[in-house]
């Protein structure tokens, strides 16, 4: 019964929008009709900047690490995959958005990862940084990291329902960027921009 119970638990917290709210109360926008329209914090951050991107990392994150950390605690590692794959689900049909699409779940699939099983979440976080610095793209980054997870829980020493946790977290993150790879594969995919490049000053004998 408890379990049942984290499990509806992640479902709600991992549905909050926070991509989605945090656009609409400091900008006044709905993110969904704005860059690739996906609510996630990467579409965020791409779209404006790190102030309003950086808090959606965090959001995401934490709606996924809770419930599933909550849920390892009290019950077990199984109950905990539940929450998190609960909270990944929800991230991507969130029912405060009345089920319509949501976000790609790498952020939420990563801090479920951390509260179920920390050492897993930490070096596929770093595998995700790595890839990301070498390549900068976002999506490459997020599809290597997710594939790596359940690998590390293996090699980690985690027991079977967190491996086959990170198998079905793998599949979904691949599912969900079958766009990204269209784009890959014909050299479309937009690299991150690490720095912003600031617009020409006017000069000022120009209007003389």
């Amino acid at each position: 019964m408890l379990t049942a119970i984290l499990t509806v638990v992640g479902y709600l917290v991992g549905s909050m929008p926070w991509g989605y709210w945090l656009v609409r109360i400091f900008r006044g926008e709905d993110i969904r009709t704005q860059g690739s329209g996906n609510i996630g914090a990467t579409n965020v951050w791409r779209v404006h900047g790190r102030r309003l991107g950086i808090p959606a990392v965090l959001l995401d994150t934490l709606k996924g690490f809770i419930p599933a950390l909550l849920a390892t605690q009290l019950v077990g590692h199984g109950s905990g995959v539940l929450a998190g794959a609960a909270a990944m689900l929800g991230h991507y049909r969130p029912i405060f958005l009345g089920f319509r699409k949501g976000g790609k779940m790498v952020a939420t699939a990563g801090g479920a990862f951390l509260g179920v099983a920390p050492l897993v979440g930490v070096v596929a976080a770093a595998v995700w940084l790595l890839v990301f610095l070498a390549t900068r793209y976002a999506s490459v980054a997020s599809m290597v990291g997710a594939v790596s997870l359940g690998l590390w829980a293996w090699l980690l020493g985690y027991p079977w329902p967190v491996i086959v946790f990170g198998g079905f977290a793998a599949v979904g993150v691949l599912l969900l960027h079958r766009a990204n790879l269209g784009r890959l594969w014909r050299g479309e995919e937009n690299r991150a921009q690490l720095k912003r490049k600031r617009a020409p000053r006017a000069n000022p004998s120009a209007s003389l």
